[in-house]
């Protein structure tokens, strides 16, 4: 076993939910072999040709992280994962965090064709296929942003990949629409946290009142200028918003899930042209935070 690949423990946890071998155009090539070259890709941010040959062909690699982006099988596998350490009282929903981070995208990001991908074999498009490729121009050149909800053991439960000059605030709403951890017993998944914690760029009336209509208690700041124009409409300007300074020291629990998808290189730099692939990228760097328990 080399430097990075999945252990004898990871892999019992993630075989049972990856696709069939042997099915209808021949025979896969050994699944773990292969992911542990999508990890090894992920961990030195190396090119997809220069990938040691003890993970075989480059090219069986790159289609195969390429294919399960593209139709949601590392999606799927999230998931399961999450239902997993859910069952076996693993996931701290006391607290679970959302924050963004900035990724620079590398000069070979950009360059994408106009033209919209398929699903090899299939007429339709990736999942988290988007027109903008999600990639956009700020201050610091050519960037993409990871908006991601945190639960309290520093795991991502939801993330969504958007152009960097994006704001916080509007993405609040659907990361937390993309909670949903199964319970492996039958029911409804769980998609409601005990407790929200957030930094004041989250702080929106529209934020505040979708969470208070889904009964989610929240800990985020109110700017100074948001409580001064409240002040300013006097009773119009509704109650002052809550805030507890002890839950909200547990935001950095959120930070610290980032620097640990950030271990990974292709992660912390994007080298993706499309968005799809990218957010598969950082999927299965959640994923193997997972499989580290």
């Amino acid at each position: 076993m080399g430097r990075g690949d999945l252990t004898k423990a990871e892999w019992a946890r993630l075989k049972p939910y990856l696709p069939q071998s042997g099915q209808r155009g021949g025979r896969w090539a050994s699944h773990r072999k292969v992911i542990n070259g999508i990890l090894f890709r992920q961990r030195t941010g190396v090119p997809w040709r220069d990938l040691p040959a003890r993970f075989g062909s480059w090219k069986t690699v790159y289609e195969r992280h390429r294919r399960w982006s593209a139709d949601g099988t590392w999606d799927r596998i999230l998931q399961a994962v999450q239902a997993d350490a859910d069952a076996e009282g693993r996931i701290d929903w006391s607290m679970v965090s959302v924050d963004s981070t900035s990724c620079r995208a590398h000069q070979h990001a950009a360059g994408a064709r106009r033209k919209a991908p398929r699903i090899p074999k299939k007429r339709s498009t990736p999942r988290q296929h988007r027109l903008d490729e999600g990639l956009g121009r700020s201050r610091g050149g050519l960037t993409c942003k990871i908006h991601l909800a945190g639960e309290g053991g520093r795991r991502p439960l939801a993330l969504l990949i958007t152009p960097g000059q994006w704001g916080d605030a509007p993405q609040l709403i659907p990361v937390l629409e993309r909670v949903r951890v199964a319970r492996l017993g039958g029911g409804r998944p769980r998609t409601r946290p005990d407790h929200l914690g957030g930094d004041k760029a989250y702080s929106s009336r529209r934020n505040r009142r979708y969470l208070r209509r889904r009964q989610i208690k929240h800990t985020i700041p109110e700017p100074k200028d948001q409580r001064a124009t409240r002040r300013r409409r006097g009773s119009k300007g509704g109650r002052p918003t809550g805030f507890d300074t002890t839950l909200y020291k547990r935001r950095n629990e959120v930070e610290r899930t980032i620097n640990r998808l950030k271990n990974f290189r292709a992660v912390a730099t994007r080298y993706d042209k499309r968005a799809y692939v990218f957010h598969g990228t950082v999927t299965l760097a959640a994923i193997r935070l997972w499989l580290r328990g």
